[in-house]
């Protein structure tokens, strides 16, 4: 046991391996190519095999190959050998010293029936996605759920074409503006229950913890925003981006709260996001 807890802590001690290993953590249950690891990183190509081959030997993150191209995600197994070890060998078990329900992945408490739950949607311009996924979630379930949008770039403004699209859906588009994330996370922010990115690149950055530990997840999409073409082929891909929202978010509300405890809705919204849940909940 300690020779492995030994292995995998000095290779998760190298800065840029674990910032491999971080972006993983970000982006888990999703795999990555090793392309665009080191585009988000800054990597050179030749480098990056280097981290992920010793991240693989470590075990702690899994490849997968499709055709000529391979695939990573993190090994969550041996993520949760890592903290468990560290609780038995450094801390030899005393739940006084380093407690394992401290850790968000380790609780088992149920989400609270009967409330009306915070819902931030995060992207990186604040000016499509995600302010369908707000404007859909508030009109589908706004006695269930109070929802939020923001984005990570300093300024951003709505897409015509995105407010075009919710207009012709009935949607009351007067309450609607672009905010920018620092808004959602002072001290006079509303706590949020859960926390959802809806594109590749917000998910990829690193954000400072939210406090209360809300449930989060990743339900990435093509950007309708860089569609190019006739007007008829953009406003397609407004369409197609905001049906995919729908989808999600009709099963996201529809979810049993009452019965799931943390663990089992991080499963389920997982699952969502990567258009794998059952309907029949």
């Amino acid at each position: 046991m300690e020779s492995r807890l030994t292995d995998r802590l000095s290779t998760l001690a190298h800065p840029q391996r674990m910032g491999v290993f971080r972006l993983l953590m970000r982006r888990y249950p999703d795999e990555l190519s090793a392309g665009e690891i080191g585009q988000v990183l800054e990597i050179k190509p030749s480098t990056t095999s280097v981290y992920l081959a010793a991240l693989r030997q470590a075990g702690l993150i899994s490849q997968h190959r499709e055709g000529t191209h391979l695939f990573y995600r993190v090994n969550l197994e041996a993520t949760r050998e890592v903290v468990a070890d560290l609780f038995q060998d450094c801390c030899r078990g005393r739940a006084d010293l380093c407690p394992p329900q401290s850790l968000p992945f380790m609780e088992d408490t149920a989400v609270a029936p009967s409330k009306v739950f915070n819902v931030l949607f995060v992207c990186t311009g604040n000016s499509a996605r995600s302010i369908f996924a707000e404007t859909i979630l508030r009109d589908l379930a706004g006695d269930r759920f109070r929802a939020f949008s923001a984005g990570t770039m300093p300024r951003s403004s709505l897409n015509p074409l995105a407010v075009e699209m919710l207009a012709s859906k009935g949607h009351d588009v007067s309450v609607l503006r672009s905010k920018n994330i620092a808004e959602f996370q002072g001290g006079d922010a509303p706590p949020m229950d859960f926390v959802f990115t809806v594109c590749d690149r917000a998910a990829n950055e690193e954000c400072p913890p939210w406090p209360g530990q809300p449930v989060s997840g990743h339900w990435g999409m093509p950007d309708p925003v860089k569609a190019t073409g006739t007007l008829a082929e953009q406003r397609l891909a407004f369409h197609q981006a905001y049906g995919a929202l729908h989808n999600r978010i009709t099963v996201f509300t529809a979810l049993p709260f009452d019965r799931l405890d943390r663990g089992s809705l991080q499963t389920r919204i997982d699952a969502i996001g990567q258009d794998a849940i059952s309907q029949d909940l």
